[in-house]
C-alpha cells in the first residue's frame, strides 16, 4: 500500500538477480568445500559468497560510472539474500538488522581487502586466506582456493559489464 513512499534504490526489484544467481551458483562448487577445505558451515558458505560478491563487485567498479547502477543492484540482492535466509534461520526482527549491518560490513572489508589485492597491493595467498578462512588452513588448501580466485577473477575481467549484469561471467 505505501510501496510508493519506500521504494528501493532501482527501479527494478529483481535487477541484479541475475549476478547474484550467477555467484551464488559458483559458490556451489564442491571444490571450495573438498579441495579448498572451507568449512562446509554456514560462516563457510558465506564467506566463499562474501568473497566472490566482493571479487565481482570490484570488477564492477572498473567500470566507473557507467557500474553504478550494477553494483548498487548487488548489494540490493545481497542485503536482501542475507536478510531473508536470516529470517528462515529464525532470526528476529529486534536482531535481524544488527546481523544484516554486521554482514555488509563483512563484505565491506573483503572488497577493499579485493580491491587492494587485484590492484597488485597486496598478496593473493594472504588475501584468500583472510578472506575464506577463520583460523587456520592447510597451504595446500589456501594454494588451491587462491588459484581459483584467480581463475575466478580473470573470468570476471574477461566479461563485459552488461553480461555481467544479466548474470553470465565468462
Amino acid at each position: 500500500m505505501l510501496g510508493f513512499l519506500f521504494r528501493g534504490l532501482t527501479a527494478e526489484p529483481q535487477r541484479g538477480a541475475a549476478l547474484f544467481a550467477a555467484i551464488t551458483a559458483e559458490t556451489r562448487q564442491p571444490h571450495w568445500y573438498v579441495e579448498g577445505k572451507v568449512p562446509d558451515t554456514i560462516d563457510g558458505r558465506f564467506a566463499v559468497l562474501a568473497t566472490l560478491t566482493a571479487l565481482a563487485a570490484v570488477r564492477i567498479e572498473q567500470a566507473g560510472d557507467e557500474g553504478n547502477p550494477v553494483s548498487v543492484a548487488l548489494t540490493e540482492q545481497f542485503i536482501e539474500v542475507m536478510e531473508s535466509e536470516h529470517r528462515e534461520l529464525g532470526i528476529g526482527d529486534p536482531t535481524l538488522g544488527k546481523k544484516v549491518r554486521k554482514l555488509v560490513g563483512s563484505l565491506s572489508r573483503r572488497v577493499e581487502l579485493w580491491r587492494r589485492t587485484t590492484g597488485g597491493e597486496g598478496d593473493w595467498n594472504e588475501s584468500a586466506h583472510l578472506s575464506l578462512y577463520n583460523g587456520g588452513a592447510s597451504a595446500e588448501a589456501i594454494l588451491h582456493s587462491t588459484e581459483a580466485l584467480r581463475r575466478y577473477w580473470t573470468r570476471l575481467e574477461q566479461t563485459e559489464l552488461q553480461a555481467l549484469a544479466e548474470g553470465r561471467i565468462g
